[in-house]
C-alpha cells in the first residue's frame, strides 16, 4: 500500500504542474482571462509552502536544543 505524500511534497508537485500548465501550448492558445490567474495560484502555493516550512522549523530546532 502506498503511503500518503507529505503536504510539502504535494505543494511542490502542484507548483511544478502549474508551471507546466502555464507554458503548455494549448493553455497559451486559449483566450482565457479569469479573475484569478496562474500567477495567483503560484503565489498562493508559495505562501502555503512558506507557512508549512516555518511551522516545521520550531519542531526541528526544539529537537536539537538539548545537544549543546
Amino acid at each position: 500500500m502506498m503511503s500518503n505524500p507529505s503536504l510539502i511534497e504535494l505543494v511542490e508537485a502542484s507548483q511544478y504542474l502549474i508551471s507546466q500548465i502555464a507554458k503548455h501550448p494549448d493553455f497559451l492558445a486559449l483566450d482565457y482571462d479569469p479573475d484569478l490567474t496562474i500567477g495567483d495560484a503560484k503565489t498562493a502555493l508559495t505562501y502555503l509552502q512558506s507557512e508549512i516550512e516555518s511551522n516545521q522549523k520550531p519542531n526541528t530546532a526544539s529537537s536539537f536544543s538539548g545537544q549543546e
